[in-house]
């Protein structure tokens, strides 16, 4: 992915994308087992596309950098 591709996700796209509950999502970042979301406003957070893809690609082996 270049950076020109990449783009920030909201929690409920990478609930979608993911197939991961709310719950699920802030339990595993808790962990080090699910990418942290960023601070992208004010009182706004959002996921890197590119983290979540990492992710999806081996779900057991993920470990927070």
């Amino acid at each position: 992915m270049t950076e020109k591709d990449e783009q920030f996700l909201r929690l409920r796209a990478v609930m979608d994308k993911t197939g991961k509950p709310k719950a699920s999502i802030y339990r595993d970042i808790h962990l080090g087992t699910f990418p942290a979301p960023e601070k992208i406003g004010a009182r706004a957070v959002a996921w890197r596309l590119s983290q979540i893809l990492r992710w999806m690609q081996a779900p057991s082996a993920y470990q927070d950098d």
